[in-house]
Parts: structure tokens; sequence; C-alpha cells
């Protein structure tokens, strides 16, 4: 063991293939998302008549709850029983989803699509970050994150693009969900094939790891520090929640407000495919920014910076002021995304991170629900704009809570 260990090097160069590797499949992972993005709120309201806002965002919500649950699950799993296995049975569980999104003949066969799609994503996103932790070390852990994010999310973007495209050319079903097909394909053959297991890497940071806690905290425990404990953990956990649940809100939402501004799904295609593609390109820049200037602040900011561009969006009404929106948003959110993740890194032990990693996207990806239930309830009663501006007020909140309760956790400045 001790030879294996000898053998085996921390960091992103010093790993690159399987890094490398890592980042490709976790594109894959972000585009069974993207095919989702710009079509589905218009599909509830034209194939299947569905009017109330509250019952369109309702896909939102199932596949907040269970990708939820399951990042939990694939922490612990991951810690137990090794990452790839739990890789591997994220992406077998994908594979239904593209089928009944194109063939479902009700809306409940798109919710049950939302159920594999979440707990799919769940495994596999979450493994595929616990993973680069893993290869990186603590030296490029940002630097680490922001590429993993960045893979995801300028996914996202490219297939939001590409199936509103192909809606407009095509139509709604089935042919956009093709994508979905390829994505779940590729992503299974590499991780069986190609994916090599990071566990032993662990071992290696645990010798030279030096932290004001031990590796000997029980499940609950974990659960306690990460929720609300210990304040840096907690404080990046409600910021992860209060993330995503506006991200909920301008996936189900968005859409229908550029609808009611007379948009075309072209357009709305085009606007649902910026924010997520700022969000992931400007991640290569924030990752390795917070590895360098730290992460409070730049959590902080990038809360505030979202929460004027769902402003913006709410308070306009004509494309080029929607794309404003969704830059400042994209901006917003590659400042806070990757950061957080570093941060969760930073303070967790390398023996349990993967399942405070766990419980951190637990409660940041149950924001989906929250964020689902929120803005539906409140644009069925006072509007489309109103909901914006509720989940505006609390995303800047949040970055408040941020500069006043954490503190700086970055202790290993890169050189």
């Amino acid at each position: 063991m001790a030879l294996q260990q000898a053998t085996i090097k921390l960091g992103i160069v010093e790993n690159l293939p399987q890094f490398a590797l890592l980042v490709v499949i976790n594109a894959f992972v972000g585009g069974m998302i993207g095919i989702e993005r710009s079509i589905l709120p218009t599909l509830a309201e034209v194939e299947f008549g569905l009017a109330e806002r509250t019952a369109i965002l309702s896909f939102i919500a199932v596949f907040g709850v269970t990708k939820a649950f399951s990042n939990y699950v694939a922490g612990r799993l991951g810690d137990r029983w090794g990452r790839k296995p739990v890789l591997i049975a994220g992406w077998i569980i994908a594979a239904p989803v593209p089928f009944l999104l194109m063939w479902g003949p009700t809306w409940t066969w798109i919710i049950v699509a939302n159920v594999f799609l979440g707990v799919s994503q769940g495994l596999t996103w979450s493994t595929a970050v616990i993973m680069k932790i893993d290869l990186a070390g603590p030296k490029n852990r940002g630097l680490a994150m922001g590429l993993n994010e960045f893979a995801g999310y300028f996914a996202v973007a490219a297939s939001a693009w590409a199936t509103g495209y192909i809606a407009v050319r095509y139509g709604l079903r089935p042919e956009p969900f093709y994508l979905g097909v390829g994505f779940v394909a590729a992503g299974l053959l590499l991780s069986i094939l190609a994916v090599r297991e990071t566990r032993s890497h662990i071992a290696v940071e645990v010798a030279s790891h030096v932290a004001d806690t031990d590796g000997q905290y029980s499940e609950a425990e974990i659960f306690k520090q990460t929720t609300w404990r210990d304040r840096n953990l907690s404080s990046a956990t409600q910021a992860g929640l209060v993330n995503n649940l506006n991200d909920g809100m301008a996936w189900g939402l968005f859409p229908l407000i550029f609808v009611a501004a007379g948009l075309n799904l072209s357009q709305i295609g085009i606007l649902a495919s910026i924010y997520p593609g700022v969000w992931g390109v400007a991640q290569l820049i924030t990752g390795s920014l917070s590895d360098r200037i730290g992460r409070k602040w730049l959590i902080a900011a990038g809360m505030w910076v979202q929460a004027g561009g769902i402003l913006v969006t709410a308070l306009s009404a004509g494309f080029g002021l929607f794309a404003v929106g969704a830059v400042l948003l994209g901006l917003g959110t590659a400042m806070v995304y990757p950061t957080l993740l570093a941060s969760i890194g930073d303070i967790a032990h390398p023996s349990w991170r993967g399942s405070a990693v766990g419980v951190y996207r637990l409660w940041r990806d149950l924001g989906y629900a929250f964020g689902a239930v929120i803005a539906g309830v409140v644009a069925d009663y006072f509007g489309l704009s109103m909901a914006a501006i509720v989940v505006a007020s609390l995303t800047f909140l949040s970055g408040c809570i941020v500069a006043i309760r954490m503190s700086e956790t970055l202790r290993t400045p890169a050189h």
C-alpha cells in the first residue's frame, strides 16, 4: 500500500488524462439537462395544455428533490464503495430519460422522466465533482471545480440552443430529444471503459492533511456540520440552496416571461443558452481566481450580481435587455458555483469530504424544488415579474448572510 501511494501524485497536471476524461464525461452529464432547458415549459403549455405556473414547474420540483437526495446517496456510496460504480449506475439510470421525453403520452410521463433524470444527475455530477477533487488535491481545487462546472454548464447551454433550434425546424417532439440518446451512450461507455477509481488519491492527501478536525465524524455529525453547526459549511450550503432556487426559477419561468413578451421559440432558445453559456465559460476564470483571492467575497458578490441579473429580466420587455439579464445571471453564478464547491473541499477532511459534498449538494439541489414552488405560487397569484423579483430579493439576502457569517476558507495560497 505504501508503495502504491508513493506512485500516486495529486494535481491536475499530474493526473491530466483522467482529469480531462472526467471533464468530457461531465459535459455529457450537463447535456442531459440542456435537452429540457429551452423547450419543456413550452411543451407543457402547447402539447399538454397546462396553464397554471405551479403545475408547469412541477417537473423542476421533482427533478430537484430526486437529484438532491441522490446527491447525498452518491457521497455516502462513493466514500464506502468507490466512485466509479456510482458513476456507472448514474448513467444506467439516465437511459430511459430521452425516450420518456420523446414518447410520453401525458405530463405524468414527463414527471417520471425527471425522476430518472434527477437521480442520474445526482449520481453522475456529484461523483464527477468528487473524483476531480480527489485528483486535484488542495492546491488547485478552485480551478478543478471551475473546469468541471465549465464543462457541465457550457454543455447545458449548447444543448439548450441545439434543442431550441431543432424544435423550430422539426417540432417539439421527438427530434430535439435524440441528443439525449447520444449523451447517455457516450457517457456510459466512457465511464465503463476508461474511468479509473480515485479513492487511492484520498489516502495520499490524508497522509499530509492538516486540519482542525479529524476524520472520525459519524454520518449524522457530518450532516449537522454541513447543514448548520459549522459556520462556513452551513453558509456555503444556504448559498448553494438559494443559487439553485433562482436557477429553478430561471429554468421554469424565464421561458414563460419571454413568451409573454412576444419572443419566438428560436429567440427563447438563444436566451436559454446565454445564461448557462456565460456561467460555463466564466467558471474557467472564477474557479482559478478563487484559488488566488479566496472564496468568501467571490461568493457574496456573485449572489448580488445574480440578484441584479434576475431583477433586470423581471423589469424588461425586449430581447436586448433580457440578454443583459442573462449575462449578469451567468456571471454571478460563475462566481459562486465552483467557489462553493471549492470551499467545501477546503473545510472537510478528505476522509469525509465525499459525504460533506453530498450533504451540500442535497440542500443545494433542494433549491430547485423550493424555487419551483415559490416562483410558481407567486406567479399564479401576482404574476411572472413579481415571482422573479421575490427570488431576486432572496438571492441578495443570501449574499448578505455569506458576507456576515462566513470566514475565508482558503488555506493554501496558489503559487
